[in-house]
C-alpha cells in the first residue's frame, strides 16, 4: 500500500492511498485547487484513482472531489443521505459497504454527529490480512478533540448523536488502530484540536478529554465551547451542494 497525507487549506488533511501492485488509488476530502496534486501523486505511484470520497458535505472549504473524479474518470462518493440534496450525480455510500482498490479495501461506517451525512473509512490491505490498518475519521474524531455538532443547527441533538457514534462505532475498535482525521489545529470544525496529524484509538481513549465523559456531560461540554462557525459557511455549503466551485478559488 502507498499512503499520502496532504495538509491543505483551512487546516484540512486530505488523503491519497491505494494499491501500487494493482495500480488503483482512493482520494479522500480533496480541497478545490489541489486536484493536480492528487493526479501527479497518483501518477508517481503508478496508480489510477478509481474512487474519490468526501466524508461529508464540507462547510469550511470548497470541495475538489467532484472535479477530480471528473478529470480522472473515477466514481465520486458521498453518503446516501445526500440523494436529492445535492445538484449532481454521485455514487452513494451506505453503512457497511466495501469499496475496492486492488488489494486495498475501504469499509464505510456511517458516523453522524458532526453532520448527518458523515462517514468514517476503515482501510485494509488484504495482503496483510483482513484486520483494519487505519481509519480515516473525517470530522468525527480529531486528535485531542471531536467534531463540532452545530453545522446542521441542531447542536444538542447532533452532539448526542456524535456521542453515540464515538462510543458505539469508533471506541470499540482496536486500541492500536491508527486514526487519521480530516483536520488539525487551526480548523473551525472543532475546538482544541492538536497539531499532530495522526493518533491511535487507544491514545485518544486515554488522553482525549471528550471521550471520558458520560453522555450528558459530553453534550453539555460540546455545546458550551463551540467556536465561531467557518467563515462564509453558508456560501461554501451551497457551492458544495451544487458542485460548483467559485472561479476565484
Amino acid at each position: 500500500m502507498f499512503f499520502r497525507q496532504r495538509p491543505a487549506a483551512n487546516a484540512t488533511l486530505s488523503y491519497l492511498f491505494g494499491c501500487a501492485g494493482l495500480q488503483k488509488a482512493v482520494a479522500v476530502d480533496v480541497v478545490a485547487g489541489d486536484e493536480d496534486w492528487f493526479m501527479e501523486e497518483a501518477q508517481r505511484a503508478g496508480a489510477q484513482i478509481v474512487h474519490v470520497i468526501d466524508t461529508h458535505v464540507h462547510a469550511d472549504h470548497y470541495s475538489g472531489g467532484l472535479e477530480l473524479a471528473r478529470r480522472v474518470g473515477a466514481a465520486y462518493h458521498l453518503h446516501e443521505s445526500n440523494l436529492g440534496r445535492v445538484g449532481f450525480d454521485f455514487s452513494p455510500l451506505h453503512d457497511g459497504q466495501r469499496l475496492e482498490a486492488g488489494n486495498v479495501v475501504v469499509d464505510i461506517a456511517h458516523t453522524p454527529g458532526h453532520t448527518p451525512d458523515s462517514v468514517c473509512l476503515m482501510v485494509r490491505d488484504l495482503r496483510r490480512g483482513d484486520e483494519p490498518w487505519f481509519v480515516l475519521t473525517g470530522d468525527t474524531l480529531f486528535v485531542g478533540a471531536v467534531g463540532r455538532p452545530d453545522l446542521a443547527e441542531r447542536e444538542h441533538e447532533m452532539a448526542a448523536q456524535l456521542y453515540d457514534t464515538l462510543q458505539n462505532r469508533l471506541l470499540n475498535l482496536p486500541n492500536e488502530l491508527e486514526i487519521y482525521p480530516g483536520h488539525q489545529a487551526g480548523s473551525a470544525c472543532g475546538a482544541g484540536l492538536s497539531g499532530k496529524p495522526a493518533s491511535t484509538i487507544g491514545f485518544e481513549k486515554r488522553f482525549n478529554p471528550m471521550l471520558a465523559m458520560d453522555r450528558a456531560a459530553f453534550v453539555a461540554a460540546l455545546t458550551a465551547e463551540m467556536t465561531p462557525r467557518p467563515v462564509d459557511m453558508a456560501r461554501i455549503v451551497e457551492a458544495n451542494l451544487r458542485g460548483v466551485v467559485p472561479a476565484t478559488v
